[in-house]
């Protein structure tokens, strides 16, 4: 393992606390393939964490909907988490079926991760910790929190689940 691997993984970063670009945050697709989040240099990225079966689970629609109107400037990445109410239960095949069926989903999905304690994944590590990310700090609160990177990897902001996916608060950014 590399001196960068070491630095991915959750315990190490915590430990360390030293700020690094999240494009060289290592996760995989729902399909277990790696994504490598250095391809969208150039592009917003809007990272969610989704559920299949919370009361937000509607705003899948609407994530679509941002993906497809700016797909020139922004990406659009969910991470289904089981978190908050045992509301993710499937696996990835249920859950990449669920998404295509019933919103039509499209934009890219990634395995399965924590968003906080002790097994967060660094991608929400860096994300959520102003040591990381260079810009604040906060903690996921519920399914479909919202967080969005600029095109060169610097945090602009982060919104609770009730900011609708197309909300202004959003959109103004891009």
């Amino acid at each position: 393992m590399n001196t960068l691997d070491k630095a991915k993984t959750p315990t190490t970063v915590a430990a360390n606390k030293k700020k690094y670009s999240i494009y060289d945050i290592a996760i995989n697709g729902l399909d277990g393939k790696p994504i490598s989040l250095k391809t969208f240099r150039g592009k917003k990225i809007l990272f969610v964490n989704v559920a299949s079966e919370c009361g937000f689970t509607n705003q899948y629609k609407e994530l679509q909907s941002l993906s497809d109107t700016y797909a020139d400037k922004l990406v659009v990445i969910g991470s289904p988490c089981n978190q908050f109410g045992k509301q993710e239960p499937g696996n990835a095949s249920q859950i990449q079926e669920f998404c295509e069926l019933n919103f039509g989903v499209t934009f890219l999905l990634t395995e399965k991760i924590a968003v906080k304690g002790s097994n967060q994944h660094p991608l929400y590590e860096w994300l959520t910790s102003k040591k990381l990310n260079g810009k604040k700090s906060s903690s996921v609160k519920w399914n479909f929190q919202k967080y969005l990177v600029d095109e060169k990897g610097n945090l602009i902001d982060y919104y609770f689940s009730i900011t609708k996916p197309m909300s202004s608060k959003i959109t103004k950014h891009l």
